[in-house]
């Protein structure tokens, strides 16, 4: 018993050791969190250009919703600054780059004829250039020469846009063809070292889930326009159309402007770690961050926690 004495002493004492250093614990904590948000503060009371507020959008699309919610917004150029150019041209693509109204840039990839990658949305150049012919019935140099130029090879843009880029495979129904421009996308960023910068989209769900298979580290997104979710505002069709991204393992729901009528739903059942852009027929597309998993890819979370802070002190300011 008199040999147990001493133990149960020392216990004690290393107990009241572990009380004393509970305050410390509790200050370091303190002070690292005045540390960062002093940083917030000195960084500058407003938010880069690119970043908004998701009530300024909703109030700006005239859509009702139940609650304000306060989320942080980053917004992209959807096929370049295609408001002030054609879009995906050199000059949209080039001024979204120089614009620092975007924080990264949307654009659309296809085959021609001969086998170059072309940026490009449509399937043939009725809409924009007033042709029937479709753009993978067509070489390069035709495309060249019906457009003026206009249409460019992706191996010409590439190497010129610094910011991050969203790449969109559009799919033309071939899924052999899709999954190998996927893959000649792919291998191009990663000889360039740009795999952190890249998103691959696709509407198609195959070219989501080869992505996925084959290069786990590419972050993709699935593209929706219209689904019964947007105008259906049923619990059950929302949880599906996140189980639709969740069975093709997409990291970013794609989803039209028109959705936001069911936004409500949308943020309610968002799963972690899976992130909502919102995107329009002009040169909108922005990504809600509704926690610190939504973040623009290849951003790592301390950079997303600062950014959550900054606008957390920003917005205390503008109240």
């Amino acid at each position: 018993m008199q040999n147990l004495i001493p133990y149960a002493r020392a216990r004690s004492s290393g107990g009241a050791i572990c009380r004393r250093n509970q305050p410390l614990k509790e200050i370091r904590v303190f002070l690292f969190s005045a540390f960062i948000l002093i940083t917030a503060m000195v960084a500058g009371c407003t938010m880069p250009p690119y970043v908004t507020n998701l009530d300024e959008i909703l109030e700006k699309e005239g859509r009702n919703r139940r609650a304000l919610y306060g989320y942080r917004c980053t917004a992209g150029a959807h096929r370049g600054a295609s408001e002030e150019h054609l879009e995906n041209t050199m000059a949209a693509l080039a001024a979204a780059d120089k614009n620092n109204q975007y924080a990264f840039i949307e654009f659309d990839v296809q085959y021609s004829k001969d086998g170059r990658i072309v940026v490009y949305h449509d399937k043939r150049m009725l809409r924009l250039y007033g042709s029937l012919r479709a753009i993978g019935e067509t070489t390069f140099s035709e495309l060249s020469q019906i457009t003026r130029g206009e249409i460019v090879a992706f191996d010409d843009v590439i190497g010129l846009l610094s910011k991050k880029l969203n790449i969109e495979i559009k799919s033309q129904g071939d899924d052999q063809e899709d999954k190998r421009l996927a893959d000649e996308i792919i291998a191009d960023i990663r000889k360039r070292n740009r795999d952190k910068d890249v998103l691959i989209s696709s509407i198609s769900s195959d070219v989501i889930k080869h992505v996925k298979r084959h290069y786990p580290d590419i972050p993709t997104g699935q593209i929706f326009w219209l689904t019964p979710s947007t105008y259906l505002h049923f619990d059950g069709l929302t949880k599906k159309l996140y189980d639709n991204i969740s069975d093709t393992e997409a990291d970013y729901l794609m989803l039209h402007t028109a959705n936001l009528r069911n936004i409500d739903d949308l943020i309610e059942f968002k799963p972690r770690g899976k992130t909502i852009i919102f995107w329009d027929f002009d040169d909108t597309m922005y990504i809600v961050h509704k926690d610190l998993s939504d973040r623009l890819w290849g951003d790592s979370g301390i950079t997303a926690f600062c950014q959550l802070l900054r606008f957390k002190v920003v917005s205390l300011f503008k109240r």
